[in-house]
């Protein structure tokens, strides 16, 4: 069973890592032979190295990342929790929106599960967000 300030600290380690852009960071918050699953529709990633790699290319040419994440609802060993995110990159800004339901095997995520849209521009907030952590950006 994964407690509420293992989460919150998970959370903000990953909110870290991506406001950073430091995959390595990233990816030490998995399993090695985690499975981590970026849309229902493809093939999962497995294993640490694919989710390092996957972030790797995701931040390239990232400027600056603001990230929020919601409060987390626990289940055992599962979790899910909204973020949210504008991203600077290449000079424009697009919102990234999503969800990830987890799942923790000790101190680490083993699977994860990831539902998000993305939209051009910067949108706030909405005013009903339960904001786990404020806005970080690097």
């Amino acid at each position: 069973m994964i407690g509420r300030k293992h989460a919150e600290a998970w959370m903000e380690a990953l909110r870290g890592g991506w406001v950073d852009g430091d995959s390595d960071a990233i990816g030490r918050l998995f399993t090695d032979d985690v499975t981590y699953r970026t849309s229902p529709f493809e093939e999962p990633l497995v294993g640490r190295d694919s989710v390092v790699t996957y972030w790797k290319d995701e931040m390239e040419g990232t400027v600056r990342t603001e990230v929020a994440f919601s409060e987390p609802l626990i289940d055992g060993d599962r979790v899910a929790v909204e973020w949210w995110a504008v991203v600077s990159r290449d000079g424009a800004e697009t919102t990234d929106s999503g969800g990830l339901i987890l799942e923790f095997s000790g101190n680490l995520c083993s699977q994860l599960h990831e539902y998000w849209m993305l939209r051009d521009g910067r949108m706030d907030l909405p005013e009903n967000y339960r904001i786990l952590r404020g806005n970080a950006s690097r």
